[in-house]
């Protein structure tokens, strides 16, 4: 009987799937079968079986139960928190992923004290940030500081997932207080705090709330939204990213325990005229003081740092980037004397400009909005490959996943001289600006990849069309099967990763047996490698 049952469920959950995908009428499912599933599930109810119930509930697509299923438990929510977890590991189609989160978003909404926390955490998955801002709103001006500390907590976590068009969504639609003077009214804007840097030239910063220009004539307004004024500039703060990146820089500072002895062995090991090795301890040099400020190898060597030519200087300057990783205040003092000479009176190589032009990016990664205006006036006032190379590069770092058109038409400018240095540099900053937007501009790369005679400027492309679509799932199949049916083999092994990414840690099948086919069967070895590693 168990098995006869369990035969059942399975065919339901097939039948319920195949008419969702092709939206064919669901009338087709035997009303005997689907009799025996609904009974299936009130015995479930019945006995108190929620978990069970709510795993048939949203195999079978029957959201009905499912709300049922959490509505009747014993603790709402606990049965909440394991659908969400639910949704997320089992639910393969990102369409029906969302449809379940939007239930149990109106479930959660519909509790007497609802959990705020997983409701953002929903509405960012749904990318809804009217909703959040709605709700931080309603936290922000509540009377008691519980509220207040929620919403800050809940900025906090969504900062966490480092959505920085999204974050900026929901900050930009909070509303200013509304009897405050116009000073109050502009978005706040927190200077960063960087960690003391014993060996900068940089003065230290202190840390503020940022609150100073809102506090401005305000002592004869409404005392409530002058305690909102306050609470708001403290979240926008949270929400740009810079206070968590305050807390972080003066954590990696503080505890940063890398040995420059061991890097002083390594430069002693290797020979001088080694460029390679001579590169590689530069970047391990990078990667030890991540985001730790801390450049002092690089300050006690500077005559054996200066042998490095070309690249190895566009890799040596970008480095100090991945060193100043979140210095958001001091990044551009710091890397001035590298940079272009119109733009911060400095000068020299181009391979030292263009670095000092992605370092910049790297240092401002995924918060770029007080240096994107910069990049894009350094980019516009060269004609030089190598510092283009640079400033794309750093651009999309900056703007990243914001697909802001103006950007994109500067970087798209930069692509159509067919230069194959900087239109390599531009097809992959196209893809970071576009990141997970699934955006038609792929289509327009994907025309001028075939177009092009440059190798390069075809694998930049690939990769910036492979990042278009990241996490978009069975969105993006279409352009998936566009690139791994192209005869070109670089754009099949853009395809690899277009796949990979859009699927990414989804254990999804589909995606596997196309990745395993690509693996054994291309006759490109770049096409194997790289569908081995998307797996």
């Amino acid at each position: 009987m168990l098995f006869i049952s369990a035969k059942a469920i399975d065919e339901y959950a097939s039948l319920r799937s195949k008419a969702a995908e092709s939206s064919a009428e669901v009338a087709s499912v035997d009303p005997r079968l689907e009799a025996i599933v609904e009974r299936m599930l009130d015995r479930c109810l019945m006995d108190g079986k929620y978990h069970q119930a709510m795993g048939i509930a949203i195999e079978c697509r029957r959201l009905d139960k499912l709300e049922e299923a959490i509505t009747r438990s014993d603790n709402v929510h606990l049965t909440l928190a394991y659908s969400i977890n639910v949704s997320h590991s089992f639910v393969y189609r990102r369409e029906y992923r969302q449809e379940v989160l939007r239930l149990l978003v109106k479930v959660y909404q519909q509790l007497p004290s609802p959990d705020y926390l997983s409701i953002c955490q929903c509405l960012m998955f749904l990318d809804e940030p009217e909703g959040v801002a709605n709700i931080l709103e309603k936290l922000l001006r509540s009377e008691t500081k519980e509220d207040a500390l929620l919403a800050f907590q809940v900025a906090f976590d969504l900062v966490e997932n480092e959505h920085q068009a999204f974050l900026l969504n929901v900050r930009d639609r909070l509303p200013p207080p509304k009897s405050l003077p116009s000073e109050s009214e502009q978005p706040g804007s927190t200077d960063s705090a960087p960690a003391q840097n014993e060996n900068s030239t940089a003065p230290d910063v202190q840390m503020t709330d940022g609150s100073s220009a809102s506090m401005t004539n305000m002592h004869d307004a409404d005392p409530k939204e002058v305690v909102y004024a306050e609470r708001l500039n403290k979240i926008k703060g949270i929400l740009s990213g810079e206070t968590s990146i305050q807390l972080t820089l003066q954590f990696l500072y503080s505890h940063n325990k890398s040995d420059l002895l061991i890097l002083k062995t390594i430069k002693q090991s290797v020979e001088m005229r080694n460029s390679v090795c001579h590169t590689a301890t530069i970047y391990a040099n990078a990667i030890m003081h991540a985001g730790t400020t801390v450049d002092t190898f690089l300050r006690e060597n500077l005559d054996w740092l200066s042998r490095a030519t070309n690249w190895a200087k566009f890799s040596a300057t970008a480095g100090l980037g991945v060193i100043h990783r979140g210095h958001l205040q001091q990044g551009r003092s710091l890397m001035a004397p590298y940079l272009p000479q119109g733009a911060a009176g400095g000068g020299g190589s181009p391979y030292s400009e263009g670095g000092a032009l992605y370092a910049l990016g790297l240092i401002h990664a995924n918060h770029g909005e007080g240096i994107k205006q910069f990049l894009r006036d350094s980019l516009s006032n060269t004609n030089i490959e190598v510092i283009q190379h640079g400033a794309c590069l750093g651009l999309g770092l900056a703007a990243l996943g914001t697909a802001d058109e103006e950007v994109y038409d500067d970087i798209k400018s930069v692509l159509y001289t067919d230069s194959a240095v900087a239109g390599e540099a531009a097809g992959i900053s196209m893809g970071l600006l576009m990141v997970g937007t699934a955006s038609e501009k792929a289509s327009e790369m994907l025309a001028y990849a075939h177009e092009t005679q440059h190798e390069k400027i075809i694998r930049g492309l690939a990769l910036g069309i492979a990042l278009t679509v990241y996490g978009r799932e069975e969105e993006a199949d279409t352009l998936i099967e566009q690139m791994t049916l192209d005869q070109d083999p670089i754009l099949r092994y853009g395809g690899m990763y277009a796949l990979a990414l859009a699927y990414r840690g989804t254990a999804n099948n589909k995606a596997i047996r196309h990745l395993l086919h690509f693996a054994v069967s291309d006759v490109s070895d770049d096409v194997r490698r790289t569908a081995v590693l998307a797996l």
